[in-house]
C-alpha cells in the first residue's frame, strides 16, 4: 500500500509542477508521477528534506525539483509553442 501512495503524491506534484509550468495539459498521467518522483528526488539533492512531507517526500522541496525537471525536460522534448 506504500507504492500506491506514493505514486499519488507523484502524481499530485507532478500535477502541480506542470501546471507551474503551463505545460500540465500536454502532460498525461503517467508523465506526471515520473516528473514527481524524479523531481522529489533532485528537490531532496538541490534543496535538502524541509517544510512537510507525504510518502516519504519532502513537498516543498519536491515540487521544486519537480518544476526544474519540467521544465528542462520541456526545454529539450517539447515543440515550439
Amino acid at each position: 500500500m506504500g507504492w500506491l501512495w506514493t505514486l499519488i503524491v507523484g502524481a499530485i506534484i507532478g500535477a502541480i509542477a506542470g501546471a507551474v509550468t503551463n505545460r500540465g495539459q500536454s502532460m498525461g498521467c503517467i508523465a506526471n508521477i515520473i516528473a514527481g518522483l524524479i523531481g522529489a528526488s533532485v528537490g531532496k539533492a538541490l534543496f535538502g528534506a524541509w517544510g512537510p512531507s507525504l510518502a516519504g517526500m519532502p513537498l516543498i522541496p519536491s515540487i521544486l525539483g519537480a518544476v526544474i525537471v519540467v521544465a528542462v525536460v520541456s526545454f529539450f522534448v517539447g515543440g515550439r509553442d
